[in-house]
């Protein structure tokens, strides 16, 4: 039996454009995908890495898709025998989901939300979001918990677990997994000037207050390193922090080692995770972190603070380090830790991820469609 499944979605985000193309594949699934909006063909200025930018992979290709406002939503969703919504954040979307509700249509809900990045808070406040939250979990059939901090949000928020089912946060492995050897991992450190035998603590992103590249930059600079021995920092992305960390890479004797990309696109990101040792998330308040995934299936070594959600699943002594986020101390020594056993932590973190994929989400999601219908 196939199963008629309407997603609705913010915008076209390139994590997602290669899972719904799997999905799409799949013969008992028959997926629509609704945009709330789309900013995926053509320039424009993102707001995150604050500069204008075009998308170098198709993101619509490959599966059904359409603009909310192009089509009927209620129609869509009388047709539809499930329907999945990534979020609850937008009114029109929750006045979709009361619709579906309504209608008599199973909904599948799937957020980024866990209590280090999007806490209750205390007090009336908190009283009044939990209440908030309630009755938006109400109108939901089944959860999809995209790790295990995910997971004990919906718990603790009076979900039953046999109504969750996990669909891990993953990225397009094979995309990012190729070898280490690739001469275009070659290339970008020739574009830089660096060293084949020098190594490379990355950090790829947008240059915001919340990802803490700034901690990053300050642990780098007073970690202990060895004669000799001090590994380039490269800083790949752009945003709101990064006039003021080249202010601050300037007024630095090792500035020769710090060096800033600007916003690279996806098709150039595996050479730039393949080139780098050590991968560094130092964000507050993350629901996740993808690129934390990426760097993994890329088969180099990750640092994450407690603050970010893929940590908890993906990380470990094996595959890099979890630190303190805003303790600059504490990631300094991991900084050095770490790059003292890059390529063990590299090749463990690579087999770490190799399944949390796209294979496990459209299992996950299959389970809780049977659940539903």
């Amino acid at each position: 039996m196939t199963t008629k499944l309407l997603y609705f979605v913010s915008h076209p985000i390139q994590y997602q454009a290669p899972l719904l193309r799997q999905i799409s594949n799949q013969p008992d699934i028959d997926l629509n995908v609704v945009f709330e909006a789309d900013y995926s063909e053509g320039r424009y200025f993102d707001t995150g890495f604050g500069v204008e930018l075009e998308w170098d992979i198709p993101l619509r290709s490959g599966y059904k898709n359409h603009l909310l406002s192009e089509i009927d939503a209620a129609q869509y969703l009388k047709k539809a025998d499930v329907v999945w919504f990534h979020g609850w954040q937008s009114r029109r979307f929750k006045n979709l989901l009361k619709l579906a509700k309504k209608i008599g249509t199973p909904v599948l809900m799937r957020g980024e939300n866990w209590e280090g990045a999007m806490p209750d808070g205390v007090g009336v406040l908190g009283w009044l979001k939990r209440r908030y939250l309630s009755q938006i979990f109400s109108k939901c059939s089944a959860f999809l918990a995209i790790g295990s901090v995910n997971r004990r949000y919906y718990i603790d928020h009076g979900i039953f677990e046999q109504k969750i089912f996990d669909v891990p946060y993953a990225v397009d492995n094979s995309f990012f997994g190729q070898s280490k050897t690739d001469s275009a991992a070659l290339d970008f450190r020739q574009e830089f000037g660096i060293p084949e035998n020098r190594k490379i603590i990355l950090f790829a992103g947008k240059l915001t207050a919340r990802k803490k590249p700034d901690v990053l930059l300050k642990a780098w600079s007073e970690a202990a390193w060895t004669s000799g021995e001090r590994p380039s920092l490269v800083f790949v992305g752009d945003g709101e922090l990064k006039q003021s960390l080249m202010a601050s890479a300037e007024r630095s004797d090792m500035k020769e080692d710090i060096i800033f990309t600007g916003f690279r696109n996806q098709t150039e990101l595996p050479a730039i995770y393949q080139a780098a040792d050590v991968f560094v998330l130092s964000s507050e308040k993350e629901p996740w972190g993808l690129a934390i995934n990426e760097a993994m299936a890329s088969g180099t070594a990750v640092i994450a603070s407690d603050q970010c959600g893929a940590a908890f699943d993906l990380l470990s002594n094996e595959t890099g380090a979890i630190v303190k986020a805003g303790d600059i101390s504490e990631l300094a020594g991991a900084l050095v830790s770490v790059i003292g056993r890059s390529d063990e932590m590299g090749r463990a973190a690579r087999r770490r991820i190799e399944n949390w994929d796209f294979e496990a989400d459209i299992a996950g999601l299959k389970l809780a469609l049977d659940f539903v219908r």
